[in-house]
């Protein structure tokens, strides 16, 4: 596996990262859209029908309830361009302007007025009354209820109901259809308390997740930088000291005619070179892999990724007692594995085993996204991999494995000798990194 700072840099950038978010997206929208629609669906179902009696109570009862119907389709508009800013609210992402709840307050007195003025002249039929009543206050408590605490909604609805029972018994109500009006009030306010704000605090929480997950991959990415940021210093730190000391000893030795001069600086010729080949190795990430670290890494990158990563068999035999050789080299086989398994597919699971078997250390990496991961052969890193097992007499597979599976399988023999060095990393090209 290359540097993390590569590979976490670009977690965002996965297939699996943009997947998700994109559910996301969905079901937020999803969520937006049935709080909209909800006030249109009691507009045309029972803040319609009952209307439709005031076609046989005369002109005044008409004129009125085509003004209750107008203005109740004016604010179920201005209630659904207020749903997204009253999500923002709720979020914390963004201040709620309150003037924008003025004219929706206008309109639900005025709806109020006309409902008050259609029970006062008989335009509607008693068990129409209940159903306006039901239909009422939907539009303007949708957003609203984004917009308050709980306590100070339900005691504004309390408000409300008991003004609207006071005025419709003004107009000479009776006492039954009374009970039924503030049954109804009681009704919707707690059948829009339900539904909106548990919506809004189950996309508040899945958001609140997805940011947690982008700033765990920036916390690595920021990490990774600091441990690269050592590993410069300590390469570079000691050597550039000794450069700087070894060259003034020889400025000094050369001032006083010494041929020792000469001897230092080929000195600080030589150690410049060693540097600037530590400097490769650490920008190029060639340094000797260790097997248990890598196992650690791979799990961490992975599971910052969205995938839950499982390791099998790191403290076993298989992990801890092949020779140092060995381990280097599937550990290398590690990295390109949980490289892979990132920018190829789309896995929810990926599972690392190491096991013995007929004398030879077995490492499995296997996970559930076949459908978009590298053919067998394919691409520099894994045949880069098989030079390096083949030093060791080892060999590795990668394909498919049914179900969806995809794995790719290290073998390497226990008879190889354990002095073995890592064979060199071959040579890559910017390309490829």
């Amino acid at each position: 596996m290359k540097e993390l700072t590569e590979v976490i840099g670009q977690v965002r950038g996965w297939r699996r990262g943009w997947t998700e978010r994109t559910k996301l997206q969905r079901i937020d929208l999803y969520t937006r859209v049935t709080l909209c629609a909800l006030p249109w669906i009691f507009l045309v179902s029972w803040g319609l029908l009952p209307l439709g009696a005031t076609l046989d109570r005369g002109p005044a009862a008409m004129a009125l309830g085509g003004a209750f119907f107008a203005v109740n389709a004016v604010q179920c508009l201005l209630s659904n361009r207020n749903v997204s800013l009253s999500f923002a609210h709720y979020r914390g992402s963004e201040p709620f302007p309150m003037r924008r709840l003025r004219l929706p307050a206008a309109l639900l007195a005025v709806l109020t007025g006309l409902l008050v003025a259609l029970a006062a002249v008989g335009g509607i039929k008693d068990e129409g009354l209940a159903l306006l009543v039901l239909d009422l206050p939907v539009a303007f408590t949708i957003p609203y209820v984004l917009l308050v605490p709980v306590r100070t909604y339900l005691l504004h609805c309390a408000a409300f109901a008991v003004a609207l029972v006071a005025l419709l018994a003004a107009v000479g109500v009776p006492g039954g259809l009374l009970f039924g009006a503030a049954l109804s009030l009681v009704v919707v306010f707690l059948l829009v308390l339900t539904s909106t704000r548990p919506s809004a605090w189950s996309m508040s929480v899945m958001w609140q997740a997805e940011d947690a997950r982008d700033m765990q991959a920036r916390l690595a990415v920021a990490e990774e930088r600091l441990r690269f940021g050592r590993d410069m210093h300590d390469v570079l730190g000691r050597n550039l000291a000794v450069i700087a000391l070894k060259s003034e000893l020889a400025v000094e030795l050369a001032q006083r005619g010494n041929a020792a001069a000469v001897d230092q600086m080929v000195e600080v010729q030589r150690i410049a070179r060693a540097s600037q080949q530590e400097v490769r190795d650490v920008v190029r990430g060639y340094r000797e892999a260790d097997l248990p670290t890598e196992l650690l890494g791979a799990k961490g990158v992975l599971e910052a990724a969205g995938i839950s990563c499982t390791v099998e068999g790191a403290d076993g035999p298989a992990g801890t007692g092949a020779p140092p050789a060995i381990q280097a080299a599937l550990g290398w086989v590690v990295r390109e594995a949980a490289t892979n398994v990132l920018r190829h597919g789309d896995p929810r699971h990926c599972v690392i085993r190491l096991t013995t078997a007929a004398g030879a250390v077995v490492l499995e990496v296997e996970n559930d996204g076949a459908g978009a991961a590298p053919e067998v052969g394919g691409g520099s890193g894994l045949a880069g991999l098989r030079e390096r097992l083949a030093a060791l007499g080892g060999s590795l597979e990668a394909g498919a494995a049914g179900d969806g599976l995809f794995r790719v399988t290290a073998t390497v023999p226990l008879t190889a000798p354990r002095g073995l060095p890592s064979p060199a990393p071959r040579s890559i090209s910017p390309e490829e990194r």
